[in-house]
């Protein structure tokens, strides 16, 4: 016969805890893609490049030749801006979690630092991305409108153009975000980007030895090809590379390395 031993009084009995899974990768995405958005700064920038592209195309409708009118001449202009503020939108996904205070409850969520800033990348590429998606939209916009009001309105784009676009405008985005990751302050990081290469690429046009370098590290040469739909050489690939490498990869590395190490308070 068994018998059965009823705990003593007092006892507290056990309790079985369910493990804890960690958030997917997925799922961190998915807060960093919100975040973008629920700030004042971050909704309000979203708001300034859809508008600024849309102005561009706007201004193309009344100002640009008929025969100018085209899919492609209304996509193209429209990258131009939004590259330009894209890379704010990657300094403000990683500096506001410092200059709003929020890191220590973010990085006590989720300990491992690295996934944070993983998922954080994922989104403002997902954001770029998503970027080169309204700018085709836009396009789309205005050669609809200009076919019906007289100008050429001539559907047509490369797919190495689109190609070149991705690339352009994803690795505009992950600068700003290595910038942030270095400098973890907004004001620093921004005028950093926009100052720096600025800098560099003013010293190689007045210095005469940096004038062979910067053939290679100012971006603004570089990544101008990107532009175009013709196809890059493999002089113009190298260029691309050896200047992200300057400025996106190390900075990328040095500022992680940084933000791992950093103290929360």
């Amino acid at each position: 016969m068994t018998t059965t031993t009823a705990p003593a009084a007092g006892a507290v009995a056990p309790r079985h805890h369910t493990p804890v899974r960690r958030p997917s990768l997925l799922r961190l995405t998915v807060v960093e893609l919100r975040k973008l958005v629920d700030t004042r700064a971050g909704r309000w920038l979203l708001i300034t490049i859809g508008l600024v592209a849309a102005a561009i195309v706007t201004l193309q409708l009344i100002y640009a030749p008929d025969a100018d009118q085209t899919f492609n001449n209304f996509f193209v202009p429209s990258l131009l801006p939004i590259g330009v503020l894209l890379p704010v939108l990657g300094i403000l996904s990683i500096t506001s979690e410092w200059s709003q205070r929020t890191a220590l409850t973010t990085y006590a969520l989720v300990p491992r630092r690295e996934r944070v800033v993983a998922a954080k990348l994922f989104a403002v590429v997902l954001a770029a991305l998503a970027s080169v998606l309204a700018s085709l939209a836009l396009a789309a916009v205005g050669t609809l409108v200009a076919s019906a009001t007289g100008g050429a309105g001539t559907w047509g784009l490369d797919a190495s153009l689109l190609v070149n676009a991705v690339i352009l405008q994803v690795t505009n985005v992950v600068i700003g975000a290595a910038f942030g990751l270095l400098l973890l302050n907004p004001p620093l990081a921004i005028v950093g980007y926009f100052l720096l290469p600025t800098l560099w690429g003013v010293l190689g046009e007045m210095v005469k030895p940096l004038r062979g370098p910067s053939e290679w590290l100012d971006t603004s040469k570089t990544m101008e090809p990107l532009f175009s739909s013709d196809a890059l050489t493999g002089e113009q690939w190298g260029r691309i590379v050896v200047s992200l490498l300057v400025w996106m990869v190390l900075p990328l590395a040095a500022g992680l390395f940084r933000t791992l190490r950093r103290e929360v308070s």
